[in-house]
């Protein structure tokens, strides 16, 4: 996770064209029901008043001739664990998950001399494959896409097509059931970017996974933002209480996130304790548009 400077504090945007495909509901529980939204227009103004649920509202069962597929896409080394290291957790024993990290993180630290960038994207792969391994991925399921950091690309931007296709012919092999993606709201530029990318992506390829979001820097108070329009995005919490141990041992892995590193660079970004905490709850935050 960069650090996040507030040029990239999310702007007032209407909702965008296309939204996120949410199938029909699962067997054992039914589609995100209004009510279940968050209040006073803040996405995370009471998560603990969010419906709890177990692994049974990602994995939808029955009708299924294959393994259920998993995607979680983060924008960052370091998201996917952050966000969802519990889900990844839970599912990876048992069901096909794969990880692809859209960025090289490497803006993280840009002032150091120790690390510059080519060094420090190889530091960041090496803690996300520990990391994930922890989480019980191995390295064939992880696929890092590499964009610079800070970068990727938006509707208007004038590379946001080729690297569509890129994320296109990801999908198209991984074929998943079920898809994680950043909130598509998030204060970090980088992280809606990622949202755009992904929804365009399914989009074109006309299939329909089961789309959840996560949040990450809504965490931070500070950028928490009022919306008008969250009434079509339900809010619900994953138990992750069974595997926190091992999600709290894989965010430990990312060492030049944390400050027990890099020493050459004091602009650069480290994970405060205070919202490093809102990741190490028994259990997880996610969004879906309302059918």
């Amino acid at each position: 996770m960069p650090h996040l400077p507030k040029s990239n504090l999310a702007p007032a945007e209407n909702r965008l064209d296309f939204s996120a495909p949410v199938p029909g509901a699962i067997d054992e529980l039914p589609p995100p029901q209004r009510g279940e939204h968050t209040s006073d227009n803040i996405l995370l103004a009471n998560p603990e008043a969010l419906p709890l649920r177990d692994l049974s509202a990602i994995v939808r069962r029955g009708g299924s001739t294959h393994r259920h597929r998993v995607v979680i896409v983060a924008p960052h080394p370091d998201d996917e664990t952050l966000g969802c290291g519990g889900a990844i957790s839970l599912l990876c024993n048992n069901y096909d998950v794969r990880v692809l990290v859209i960025s090289d993180g490497t803006l993280s630290h840009p002032n150091s001399q120790k690390y510059p960038a080519p060094i420090l994207q190889s530091i960041r792969e090496g803690e996300t494959i520990t990391a994930l391994a922890i989480l019980g991925i191995k390295p064939e399921a992880i696929t890092f896409l590499r964009l610079k950091d800070g970068s990727v690309p938006t509707l208007t931007s004038f590379n946001f097509l080729h690297v569509k296709i890129r994320c296109q012919d990801y999908l198209k092999a991984a074929l998943p059931d079920t898809i994680f993606i950043p909130w598509r709201f998030d204060p970090h530029a980088d992280h809606r970017a990622t949202w755009q990318l992904i929804q365009a992506a399914i989009l074109s390829l006309g299939i329909a996974p089961q789309t959840i979001e996560y949040p990450i820097w809504d965490w931070d108070t500070q950028q928490q933002q009022q919306r008008t329009d969250l009434v079509e995005i339900a809010g619900w919490r994953l138990d992750i209480a069974t595997v926190l141990e091992q999600k709290c041992q894989a965010i430990a892995a990312y060492r030049s996130q944390l400050g027990q590193l890099i020493d050459d660079d004091p602009s650069g970004f480290c994970l405060t304790a205070e919202l490093l905490a809102n990741f190490k709850r028994p259990w997880e935050v996610y969004f879906e548009e309302i059918l």
